[in-house]
């Protein structure tokens, strides 16, 4: 029997960020980097392996550990210690390579290492480090930054794509760039001469047979129109092919997508070329984490506390999907795995994705039943801002976890804290039958205010719920009557003090 699907799609107390979906065979696969709750830095624990069926995307199972950072040589406890975003590709011998960068805490040193490469022969098999990509002399391959590496099987060829930019060749002046780009990216002012200093950007490479060895020079494919757009690229690379039919000649046309996060940092980009390794164009955002630009949203009004973005596209049993990730604990550290379905036109158009709260489950959640208050989709109090690689404490709601008292650190409790005046926590979509409603949400806090549910964009309340001040979990119901069909779920608090919601149920 099929379940919901929710975002995130992993248990709330798991944080997989930077989510590289693919199918192998009859299920999905989702590489990404782990990240854990409360976390003073990125990518804290080991990869493990998330999958589901095609046909049953709200049933996830984990694997457990797929690999470990001290299976590479690399590792150092001090100094480089964290396996930051890779990607899985299905290598022509029928074995899986997964490609990675390592780095030190917070990202230090991750712009100094070649790529390393593990294979397995089951996707969420154990792997079993490889070596590092290395370039046709033998050396390990650094040509421009290695960082976010993303790979794709191209009918046999293998391509590996990688890159990250931080341009201070074209911020600061020429002694004090030099200075800089040989600290961040740990080489040589003669080895960025060799580059003739565009050390930075998205670079392609084919790799030969061994999966290890670079048959060709890299070569950069994000031109001066990224630039331009507004949207230019930052790093998390992410490439797909797909064909499509030209009908006024009925043949069949390849196009690669390449997907990547702009140095607007919340936001997942693409473009798309006829070629694997030049000719992109810049096409536009395909999901933001604040659902900035949709529907003309300005940066000042994103819905939720926004930071770094990562992920990719899938096509899963008849539907494309988007794959990013969301912060948590007003954290870039504990970042959570969302998808959403999205729609690509025969040009290659993608229209930008709204964040819901159903994004895999292939329409409405049921307007009955108990669910996570975790689950927002938006939570904002009209004044959140943008945190990148840092853990924000404002005054602001955020999602929130903590160990349970009494459990002795083995259980966790997510819910979003802090709910103060002004807050709004937004839940897309459910489906009414046109009965009467009743929902019983368990919250706690200090203070005593009105919490309204409201069930249109317009701001109507259809009920609202009197709330005073408890320490402990208690529960507050309401009903009201609601037409059949498909509506949001908002929760609007007004009053004092804070207030936090760890559940509601519907009936």
């Amino acid at each position: 029997m099929t379940k919901q699907a929710f975002n995130p799609y992993l248990p709330l107390e798991e944080y997989v960020a930077d989510g590289e979906p693919h199918v192998f065979g009859d299920r999905v696969y989702v590489f990404g980097s782990h990240d854990r709750a409360n976390a003073a830095t990125f990518c804290a624990r080991d990869y493990v392996g998330w999958s589901a069926p095609v046909d049953d995307l709200g049933n996830w199972t984990c694997a457990g550990t797929i690999y470990s950072a001290k299976q590479d040589p690399l590792y150092d406890a001090v100094k480089m210690a964290y396996m930051y975003a890779p990607d899985c590709v299905r290598g022509n011998d029928g074995r899986y390579y997964l490609y990675y960068c390592m780095a030190g805490y917070r990202g230090k040193g991750g712009y100094s290492n070649p790529v390393s490469v593990a294979v397995s022969d089951e996707p969420n098999g154990h792997f079993e480090y490889l070596g590092v990509v290395r370039d046709r002399d033998g050396n390990p391959l650094t040509k421009y930054i290695c960082f976010d590496p993303a790979v794709i099987n191209d009918d046999g060829v293998i391509r590996l794509y990688y890159g990250a930019y931080y341009g201070f060749q074209h911020r600061l002046p020429p002694a004090a760039a030099r200075k800089t780009m040989e600290s961040v990216f740990g080489r040589t002012s003669e080895e960025i001469r060799a580059v003739r200093g565009e050390i930075d950007g998205a670079c392609t490479v084919v790799l030969e047979d061994d999966m290890l060895t670079a048959g060709t020079e890299p070569v950069k494919i994000a031109p001066d129109e990224f630039v331009k757009s507004g949207h230019p690229f930052f790093e998390g690379s992410s490439i797909r092919r797909v064909k499509y039919r030209v009908e006024a000649k009925s043949e069949l046309r390849k196009m690669y997508i390449f997907v990547y996060s702009s140095r607007q940092n919340h936001e997942l980009c693409y473009a798309t070329s006829e070629y694997p390794d030049h000719g992109f164009t810049f096409r536009g955002t395909i999901i933001s984490n604040g659902d900035i630009y949709l529907d003309g949203r300005k940066p000042s009004r994103r819905l939720n506390h926004t930071g770094t973005n990562h992920g990719g596209i899938e096509y899963i049993n008849g539907q494309w999907y988007v794959f990013y990730h969301r912060l948590t604990n007003m954290s870039d550290y504990s970042r959570q795995g969302c998808a959403e379905p999205i729609e690509i036109l025969e040009d290659g158009t993608i229209c930008q994705a709204e964040m819901t709260s159903c994004g895999l489950n292939g329409g409405p959640l049921s307007a009955e039943g108990t669910y996570p208050a975790a689950i927002c989709c938006n939570l904002t109090n009209g004044r959140m801002r943008h945190g990148s690689n840092a853990v924000m404490n404002y005054h602001a709601p955020r999602i929130m976890c903590n160990f349970i008292p009494g459990t002795k650190g083995k259980e966790q409790e997510t819910y979003v804290g802090r709910i103060g005046n002004d807050t709004i926590i937004g839940y897309k979509y459910f489906q009414f039958d046109g009965e009467e409603v009743t929902i019983t949400v368990t919250m706690r806090g200090r203070g005593e205010g009105v919490l309204y549910v409201i069930t249109d964009d317009g701001g109507e309340a259809s009920a609202e719920i009197e709330l005073s001040g408890s320490g402990e979990w208690r529960k507050y119901t309401t009903s009201w009557e609601q037409e059949a069909g498909t509506a949001p779920l908002y929760l609007a608090y007004e009053g004092k003090g804070q207030f936090d919601l760890l559940d509601f149920s519907l009936g």
